[in-house]
């Protein structure tokens, strides 16, 4: 476990603004987001208590044009800063998911003109002691507000390192801006952790998951055909808030699974026999690429 409490970080609240993580065994990662408001001590006073008032409290509040620095809530549990993804609880992710508001707007990124000093270096000695790795699995930061971000839910639930509030599944934020995402690692110091290699993209046959459609709800409960295909269709709709996690993991195109896949063909516009849960190459090609897997015949 990394450090809990950063000991050269103000106080910020009661110290209590989550709860345990959801997913402990998967990598740790840190959010980057900004308050879209100025800077300085009066505004770090101002956001600070905001942030309180409106039960939306991330672990740290940092001011990149004095290098001030607090927290408010242990970096072993959750914040408050980020929205659901249907099911998956996005503050709950990880072994721990740090949550940074920046006093800063997204608009003007704070690495043109920022100061980053010794509480900035503290900041990421803090998050590289959960194993955080100097990566940023999702890529491109947002250049704007209408840019087209990458918020794979694959990606965010099984890889650690950096990530933006617009790399978010189910947030629809552009912050923390363009940022020098170079810089800012570099600012923190050198490190020795290693980043991991990307992880390869899962492939289902079309082929071999329309036949365990057909298959296996006829087989006795739980039984497979091609399990090893099914699996990052039933988790692709376990996050779409249609199949119960409960069923996500066992592999079986089973009769629930027929049902939460004709709820993604309906919500594709399929109606009638178009939406009887048989997958077709278009829409599971679609929940493939919203859910990072991709689709071979």
């Amino acid at each position: 476990m990394g450090e809990i409490w950063i000991a050269e970080a103000e106080r910020l609240g009661d110290g209590s603004i989550g709860g345990a993580m959801d997913t402990p065994s998967a990598p740790a990662r840190v959010v980057w987001h900004t308050t879209e408001s100025g800077a300085g001590d009066a505004a770090f006073k101002s956001v600070g208590a905001y942030l309180i008032s409106v039960a939306s409290e991330p672990h740290i509040l940092y001011d990149p044009t004095t290098d001030r620095l607090a927290q408010y809530g242990p970096l072993n549990q959750s914040a408050r800063a980020l929205r659901n993804y249907g099911s998956l609880r996005t503050n709950r992710t990880g072994a721990a998911c740090i949550q940074i508001e920046v006093l800063a707007r997204a608009a003007k990124p704070f690495t043109e003109y920022w100061r980053p000093g010794p509480n900035f270096r503290a900041l990421m000695r803090a998050i590289r002691s959960w194993g955080v790795p100097d990566d940023w699995p999702a890529g491109e930061l947002a250049k704007s507000y209408s840019d087209a971000s990458n918020r794979s839910a694959s990606v965010w639930s099984s890889r650690g390192g950096h990530y933006g509030h617009s790399n978010v599944p189910g947030n629809d934020h552009w912050d923390p801006g363009n940022i020098d995402r170079a810089a800012l690692l570099a600012a923190g110091g050198s490190t020795s952790t290693p980043t991991p290699p990307a992880p390869s993209t899962p492939s289902v046959s079309l082929a071999a998951v329309i036949r365990a459609a057909q298959r296996d709800p006829g087989l006795p409960q739980g039984g497979t055909t091609s399990a090893a295909d099914v699996r990052p269709v039933e988790a692709a709709l376990q996050r779409e808030g249609l199949l119960s996690a409960s069923y996500a993991k066992d592999g079986s195109f089973g009769s629930l699974t027929r049902t939460a896949y004709a709820g993604w063909q309906r919500r594709l516009g399929y109606s009638g026999a178009d939406a009887d849960g048989i997958p077709g190459k278009t829409s599971l090609t679609k929940l493939g690429a919203k859910h990072g897997f991709t689709v071979r015949a």
